[in-house]
């Protein structure tokens, strides 16, 4: 089964860094050649619509989705865009790494459903409906107890997602829109970056009974590299590794992914801080923990592909 991971924000950080995905660098976490090193064969790449972004929220996004097609474009003999399982497949059956185009920020909607429509034509196959504040959408977890869920332009929106075939995403979102999600999505929620509240009690971790409803919906949980998430003390491998136990435990093994957030942050744990290292760890820690080849399949990929498949055809 390929390797999938589900969340990164590589794109975002490229120019600001003068990187190049083809090239490797001693800089940020993932890169081609990096890629091919760790065994990653599936990476969703998102657009993160920042809120301290000079521009409009939608020039940015078309900026950031310019520069991914560009990459695409000037890596083609490696790594090709995917929007359907069909081109997936096609794709690993030439040898190439895949490339799933995400947005993270419902801002970049502008409250507008034709772009969301515009983008899905450009290619994009997910997106994460808030980051931690406010947008036209619904709160995120940053706005505490106070949050609201979903606003009527949100619930348009994600039902409009899920006839179009494009993954709704609950990382960052608010507890009350998380609730609105699981009522008005019928196909399978994601959250691509997000660990489990009951090990490590951050607001963007997901409660046992959320595990629950992604699980029952027949989503997927990336886990995610991030320190915070992690542990409060002890952010490493190991740590990680309980989460993965934790929602097997709880949601069944099913609703296991990788959601790594490579280039999201400055510094994540030693095992876990590169495109390069972190697959080959966290495989050997499962194998360690005495989980089968077949659990291992559906955790570093299998998973998300039966998502994938399933959500965008």
């Amino acid at each position: 089964m390929p390797v999938i991971d589900a969340h990164c924000d590589t794109l975002t950080v490229l120019g600001v860094q003068n990187r190049k995905l083809g090239v490797e660098s001693a800089q940020g976490h993932l890169d081609l050649p990096r890629l091919k090193k760790g065994g990653i064969d599936v990476q969703f790449f998102a657009v993160f619509v920042s809120p301290d972004a000079v521009k409009t929220p939608a020039e940015y996004t078309w900026e950031i989705i310019d520069l991914f097609h560009e990459e695409m474009a000037a890596n083609q003999g490696e790594i090709e865009k995917i929007t359907c399982y069909a081109e997936l497949r096609k794709v690993l059956d030439l040898g190439k790494k895949g490339a799933v185009l995400t947005i993270e920020g419902g801002e970049a909607l502008h409250g507008k459903i034709e772009l969301l429509h515009e983008y899905y034509q450009s290619g994009v196959r997910g997106l994460t409906l808030t980051w931690n504040g406010r947008n036209e959408l619904g709160d995120g977890v940053g706005m505490g107890a106070a949050a609201a869920g979903l606003t009527s332009f949100g619930r348009m929106v994600v039902q409009e997602m899920s006839r179009l075939g494009m993954m709704v995403d609950v990382s960052h979102l608010s507890s009350p829109g998380f609730w609105d999600v699981i009522k008005e999505v019928k196909t399978p929620v994601m959250a691509s970056h997000s660990n489990c509240w009951s090990i490590c009690n951050h607001p963007r971790n997901l409660t046992d009974r959320q595990i629950r409803a992604i699980a029952g919906s027949g989503g997927v949980i990336g886990v995610t590299y991030v320190p915070q998430f992690i542990h409060d003390t002890v952010p490493n491998l190991e740590r990680l590794l309980d989460h993965i136990d934790h929602l097997y435990k709880v949601g069944g093994i099913a609703c296991i992914g990788l959601g790594s957030d490579f280039d999201g942050i400055d510094q994540l744990p030693e095992a876990l801080d590169s495109a390069q290292r972190a697959v080959p760890n966290i495989k050997k820690g499962l194998l360690q923990r005495k989980y089968s080849q077949d659990e291992l399949d559906k955790i570093l990929g299998d998973n998300w592909l039966r998502l994938f498949k399933e959500v965008c055809g």
